[in-house]
């Protein structure tokens, strides 16, 4: 048996990669991460695979059943490195002598920076992106990464989890962003009924108040979301020096 952690994609189901959904044609049993996993990814399951929702099983009652004994596609939402609860899942399954593998899958991110139509690292402007979370109904923050701390830096940073804090997250970057620093929020990426909000630092949080957005959605911060006047890159530039072997 082999439990596979698959990315299943930020919400629209043609996201998931190939390899995903090779594994999910194939497995007997399929555990996902209840509503935020797209119903339209269970129909590929096999006929008669078993499907489990996750959504009301604590730890305990997940691991057992992923040690099931038959291969187990264990779908999260986005990509599983990031914000998954992948790595206790994980550490059980070694205790456990489970073997099992990790198939990437396409961030909530990365989909809201392609519905937003901008590059998160511009030239000149922003080369670091900070993600992150607020630590309200979940674990702490660990000690020097609290939103001021990280907001110092000034580089683009998306925040997850942390819509519903909208105005504590907005207190904590003024200082090291500023009121007019851009911010988007985009729920539900990719998804049928995706929103888009753009605005600043100083009128963001009661827009996202007004579209009444609660979950499932990141806030993105940062000059990158609408520099226009940057430098042309290394990478393609006319004096970059593309001889064979050059140094």
């Amino acid at each position: 048996m082999t439990v596979y952690f698959i990315g299943a994609g930020p919400g629209a189901a043609d996201l998931i990669t190939v390899r995903g959904l090779r594994v999910l044609e194939s497995a007997p049993v399929c555990v996902y991460a209840g509503s935020l996993v797209p119903r339209e990814l269970l129909d590929a399951c096999p006929p008669g695979a078993r499907l489990i929702d996750s959504a009301d099983l604590n730890l305990d009652q997940i691991v057992e059943e992923l040690a099931c004994g038959l291969d187990v596609a264990r779908l999260h939402s986005g990509d599983p490195s990031i914000f998954s609860a992948m790595a206790e899942q994980m550490r059980r399954l070694d205790e456990l002598g489970v073997p099992y593998e990790i198939v990437p899958g396409v961030p909530a991110f990365a989909a809201a920076a392609a519905t937003l139509r901008r590059e998160l690292t511009v030239p000149g402007v922003a080369q670091t992106v900070i993600l992150t979370r607020t630590s309200a109904r979940a674990t702490p923050m660990p000690p020097g990464e609290d939103l001021a701390t990280l907001g110092a830096s000034r580089a683009t940073m998306v925040l997850h989890l942390a819509v519903q804090r909208v105005d504590a997250v907005v207190a904590e970057l003024l200082p090291g962003y500023g009121e007019d620093c851009p911010v988007a929020v985009v729920a539900y990426a990719s998804r049928d009924d995706e929103v888009i909000l753009r605005g600043t630092l100083s009128d963001i949080a009661a827009q996202v108040k007004e579209a009444g957005i609660r979950r499932t959605a990141v806030i993105v911060v940062g000059r990158a979301l609408t520099a226009s006047g940057f430098p042309g890159s290394h990478l393609y530039s006319a004096e970059r020096d593309r001889a064979c072997g050059a140094s």
